[in-house]
């Protein structure tokens, strides 16, 4: 049996596994080691420092010949900068959530690169086709970090309904099981991100992925909207608690902190920081104390998967996590995950043909 789907023709993956762009995470090596697996790997270009995208796509580039992806919003500053890079490398696909344009898209498209956004509602992907999606990744609420309320088992099937270009299940997936069973529901293929975060080429400190790994309940991996107003999923931990007891004056002077912090490390004074303010609350999708509040969270979850502080940092996780009992590198796991994929429908279609 061979896995090979519309998805990887349209990727150039081997298998129909895609490793998802996690905030300071999806780094070159996690990304090339899933692209080397057979996999497609997502680099985190949302999260990349401005003047440093072309460096890291060159490093990937230098650590597999297989195509990868990107993924950026049109909110970061240097949204226009990884555009560019994307363009001039001809890099295979973005990802993407927030933003871009029509206008945008089709300049990607134009140049051979195939967009990818991810979703979480049938509205969404609906809008995201309209404006030039290729491929849609439909998360459901099992997923980490900003996730929705709607599981994949009810979510994929609505998206699957309602467009006509490929759906790529996320959100709850981790082994061959779940591979086989999103392929049965007509997707094209499966997202992971908390499954390769767990993996050996994952740049997590030892102490964040220990947290992981003992967390075995999946009911204290939920979702919370005290970060930055808007609903993630996290693992729960003594930093969550704390947020969710302070005042919403108390978290909104603690995010104009984060703010300036943020704003220096990135190189933007306080004009610029306003200019980006203004715009994210012009989009429509933030309200003014979830734009207030935004720089809450690349502070802590980099407190959380950067530095290794599982107390006082975040650890964004989908609820998968307390199905993963140990580290396999990327090679091991998407082997892993064909096999056991193959096996199961092998053995489903036995049974169908034994009727």
């Amino acid at each position: 049996m061979n896995l090979h789907t519309v998805l990887c023709e349209r990727l150039g993956s081997r298998y129909p596994v895609v490793q998802t762009a996690m905030g300071w995470v999806a780094d070159a090596n996690l990304t090339a080691a899933t692209c080397n697996a057979g996999g497609f790997g997502f680099f985190a270009g949302a999260t990349t420092e401005p003047g440093d995208v072309e460096n890291q796509i060159l490093a990937i580039k230098s650590k597999t010949d297989r195509p990868f992806g990107i993924n950026f919003h049109m909110f970061q500053p240097n949204a226009e900068e990884v555009i560019s890079v994307v363009i001039k490398h001809k890099v295979r696909a973005v990802s993407y959530g927030r933003g871009p344009d029509a206008k945008t898209i089709k300049r990607l498209k134009d140049a051979g690169v195939v967009c990818m956004p991810t979703v979480g509602a049938v509205k969404h992907a609906i809008k995201a086709v309209e404006l030039g999606a290729d491929i849609i990744t439909v998360q459901g609420g099992e997923g980490g970090g900003h996730t929705g309320a709607v599981p994949t088992t009810i979510l994929l099937p609505q998206v699957l309904d309602a467009v006509k270009v490929p759906v790529v299940a996320a959100g709850g997936f981790f082994d061959g099981r779940g591979l086989a069973a999103a392929l049965g529901y007509g997707a094209a293929g499966i997202a992971m991100g908390t499954r390769f975060l767990m993996t050996n080429e994952s740049p997590v400190p030892r102490s964040a992925l220990d947290r992981y790994l003992a967390t075995k309940d999946p009911t204290l991996i939920r979702t919370t909207t005290a970060v930055d107003g808007l609903p993630q999923r996290f693992i729960e931990n003594a930093e969550i608690r704390r947020l969710e007891n302070m005042s919403l004056p108390a978290r909104l002077a603690m995010s104009m902190k984060y703010a300036r912090q943020w704003g220096k490390e990135s190189g933007l004074g306080p004009i610029a920081m306003a200019k980006l303010g203004l715009k994210v609350l012009s989009s429509g999708e933030n309200s003014f104390a979830q734009t207030v509040m935004a720089p809450n969270l690349p502070t802590l979850v980099q407190r959380g998967v950067v530095e290794g502080n599982t107390e006082t940092g975040l650890l964004p996780s989908g609820q998968a996590a307390a199905m993963i009992d140990r580290l396999e590198s990327c090679e091991e796991l998407i082997a892993r995950i064909v096999s056991e994929a193959e096996a199961r429908l092998k053995a489903i279609s036995a049974l169908v043909a034994a009727n």
